[in-house]
Order: C-alpha cells, then structure tokens, then sequence
C-alpha cells in the first residue's frame, strides 16, 4: 500500500507539471524588459521603482535571520529543530508559493501595466510558475517581493507549535498554508478581489499585512498549539503554568533589533512604487510603533513583577510592528504610537488569557504577538485613518464605513485560518490522537535536535577522559 502511495504521489506531480508547462507554452510577457521600458506609466520611473522593489525585498528575506533568534526562547536541545522550521518556510515556502500560491493569489491582478492572467473575486487562475504571460520582468518583480512576504507565515506558525511537533508534518502544513490558507485570502484583500471591494468605506485595506500575513499566521499558530497540547512541565496538575526558561535572551535581542530593521523595508517598501514619497511617513510610524510597544512592555513588567522582562519587551516591540503594519500608510505619527501602545497591553492581556485561561502553550507568543495583534492592526486602521492617503477615512474622521469593512476583514480572517486549520490539523493528527503530529515523550525529554536532527545546537566539546558526547547546553 505505501509502494503504490508513493508511486501515486508521483503520478500526481507530474501530471500537475505538465499541464502547468502546457498552459505557460503561450507567448512570454516580457522576459528582457523591453516592452516595459516602452511603456508611458505617467511619470513612473520603472528603473527606480525597480531598484526600490527589489532592494526591499533583499530586505525582507533578511528578517528570517531575526526568526532564526528568536529561538533564543527556546530551550538549548530544541533551538535547531525550530532553527530547521524557519529555514524550511524560507526554502520551502518560496518554492510551494512559486508553484501555485502566488497565480491563486495575483491572478488577474494589474501590476505596472503587466495583466498577471485571469482571476475572480474569490480566486486568481493564472501566473503558477511564472509561465506565460507572467514570464515578465514586472510580474516577476510583484512575485519576489511577495515570495520573501509569503515565508512569515511558515515562521510564526513554528514559534507557536515549537518544540512539540514533527518535522514531517510541519512540512505537510506548509503545502496546505501555502496552497489553500495564505494565498487565497491574500486575493481577497491584495488581488483585489471581493473584501477590497467591500461598499463600506474604501473597502478592506491592509497595507502591509496585519491582517493578510500576521492575523491568518498567529490564527493557524493558535490552533495547532491548541491541538499538539502544552510542552511537557508547562502545566501543573493544579491548572498552574511554570516558565520554560530559554537558553539565550540576548538572541532574542539581536533578532527584534534585525526583523525591526527589516520591518522598515518590509513597510516601506509595500508602497511598490519608487517615487511615492508617503513611504518617510511609513517608516516613521514603523519606528514608533514598535518603539512605543518596547517601553511599555518594560515598565508594565516592572510595576506587575518588580522587575523588566527583556524578552517579554522584545515581544512587545513586535507586538506594535504588527499592529501598524495595515494602518501604517493611512495614520499620523501619533496615531502609530498610540497603535503600539494599545498593542503591546493588548499582547501582555491576550498572553495571560491564552496561557492562563486556555491553556494553549506558545513558546514564543507568536498567537498575541502576530494574532491578536494582527487584528488589532485591521482594527486600527479603521479608526485612525485620517483621509491623507489612498482616500481612506477611519472613525477619527467621523466616517464609520471603513471601521465596517476592517471589522469584516477580521471576522472573515478568522473564519477562514480557522476553521481550514482546524481541519488540517484533525487530518494530520489522525483518529490516535496526536502520535501521529507530535514527537514521543521520550523525544521530547532528550530533545527534538539530536532526536530529528541527529546533531545538537550546541555540542558539547568532548573532554579529556570524558567519552560522552553527546551533552546539552542547559
């Protein structure tokens, strides 16, 4: 039965890439540029929008390196296994997006004058593999930009499973987020189709992903750390949680500082557009927000503990990246630090009711830091939009249509990360229960590195007269 398993698998692959190379046989958009330098975009400078993109992009990819230490949290026998789950949305992710994730995603969406295909409200039908018409230099520069974008999703989902489930199913999540989740709802807001095109206000606007990226990220999170259940020790048969301590916070330092600065591009740069000159305002409420979201994790932790929690400030920082990531074009400065203020309270409260009341375990609180704050950042943009961009208007205006459609936004979000995860999750987790998606007690004990990954990230150096070698950093 495996045999003609597997072999049934690669009947499947194979017949998909041949109908894809099949459908990509029409004539190439515009694979050298020339037909893009030919075009009159109203003053667009295309070289300079070009530069601007991909630089960004670069930028964007670096980020991963700040997921990678954030895994400072995370116990010394576990880091490279969550290390290896970064690293496989980083790789993997892209080349999944690539396949078929980004046609479902842009099809039918204008991009500098390039037509990605065709597409409906509800789903894009063209542009998988970048063949055919999205064989373009400007199609292809949208399809890079959103490829490092589409990698988040995979790291914020490992933070929230870390340390509890197998490799082999993290990897089978990946190709049902990629394919399904992520990309459809991404049409829906950024292909503009139907919740762009909400009647109430402008429509569903998300700017830089609160919403589209870090809301469906932390929702799925939150339901496969729901369905793997807590880290063993997490929780006392009283109901009372013990901290897991970490192996090294200063990682964790040193990453919120690089995915803050990628984040500057990150929002910065979804202005897709070189001469667009509202991206200093977007920088700047970038900066504030995540600013803002720092301090005031630090000194709530000190008046509630009598001490300042670096890490839980780290996560506060993120908390306000998130949060301004949608609204971050449409608000004033003050409006970004009022964001992440209420942002990182909104991260402390929703750790506590999580970890406290639900008795979900998330190492690295990626369900508050990118979930809670996700919608959050929806939310915001629908009351502090102040009209100075893209015609966007929020409560603070005295205009409650855009309030609606944000409000939609996040319900349907919700609904959709889900209610699909909670299917796939049943799917992987089988009628046993969860040995079939979480690593064995005694894998757990030892650790996940040595277990899965037959190396540890950290060895231990062998001493003189010592044969073990196979010792953990504590």
């Amino acid at each position: 039965m495996v045999f003609k398993a597997r072999h049934l698998w690669m009947y499947l692959a194979v017949a998909s890439i041949t109908v894809f190379l099949l459908l990509g046989i029409s004539e190439a958009g515009d694979p050298t540029g020339e037909k893009t330098f030919a075009l009159d975009l109203r003053g667009i400078n295309l070289s300079n929008s070009f530069s601007w993109i991909l630089l960004t992009g670069f930028t964007i990819l670096f980020m991963q390196v700040g997921f990678v230490l954030l895994g400072g949290l995370i116990p010394a026998k576990n880091t490279l296994n969550y290390m290896t789950h970064c690293f496989i949305a980083t790789t993997l992710g892209v080349l999944i997006y690539w396949f078929v994730g980004f046609g479902l995603m842009f099809g039918g969406f204008e991009f500098l004058g390039a037509h990605i295909g065709k597409g409906n409200e509800y789903l894009g039908t063209s542009g998988f593999m970048l063949l055919g018409d999205a064989y373009d230099v400007r199609t292809i520069l949208l399809f890079l930009f959103m490829a490092v974008v589409a990698t988040f999703i995979g790291s914020i989902i490992a933070g929230a499973v870390a340390e509890r489930m197998k490799l082999c199913s993290y990897v089978l999540l990946l190709f049902f987020v990629y394919i399904f989740i992520y990309p459809i709802y991404g049409h829906w807001v950024w292909g503009e189709g139907w919740l762009w095109n909400l009647p109430y206000g402008a429509g569903v606007r998300d700017f830089a992903g609160s919403g589209v990226v870090h809301a469906i990220g932390g929702t799925i999170g939150f339901v496969g750390a729901a369905f793997l259940g807590a880290r063993k020790g997490k929780y006392n048969d009283d109901g009372s949680s013990n901290a897991i301590e970490g192996h090294n916070v200063g990682y964790m330092i040193i990453g919120t500082i690089l995915l803050m600065f990628g984040w500057l591009g990150y929002d910065a740069g979804s202005t897709l557009a070189a001469g667009d000159l509202r991206a200093s305002v977007i920088a700047a409420n970038t900066l504030l927000a995540g600013s803002v979201g720092a301090v005031t994790v630090l000194f709530l932790t000190y008046l509630i503990h009598g001490h300042t929690d670096v890490g839980e400030a780290c996560n506060g920082c993120l908390a306000g990246l998130v949060a301004i990531s949608a609204p971050c074009a449409y608000v004033a400065p003050w409006a970004a630090v009022l964001t992440g203020f209420i942002g990182a309270i909104l991260y402390l409260i929703s750790v506590w009711i999580i970890s406290s009341k639900f008795k979900v375990d998330d190492p690295l609180g990626a369900c508050s830091v990118h979930g809670a704050n996700g919608f959050w950042g929806l939310v915001a943009l629908g009351i502090f939009a102040d009209g100075s961009y893209g015609g966007v208007y929020g409560v603070i205006t005295g205009h409650y249509g855009q309030l609606v459609s944000q409000l939609i936004a996040c319900g349907v979000a919700f609904a959709w990360a889900g209610g699909l995860s909670f299917v796939i999750f049943s799917m992987l987790r089988g009628s046993k229960g969860n040995s079939k998606m979480r690593v064995s007690e005694d894998v757990e004990t030892e650790g996940l590195d040595v277990n899965i990954h037959g190396t540890l990230c950290y060895p231990v150096q062998e001493t003189p007269g010592s044969t073990d070698t196979q010792g953990a950093v504590a």
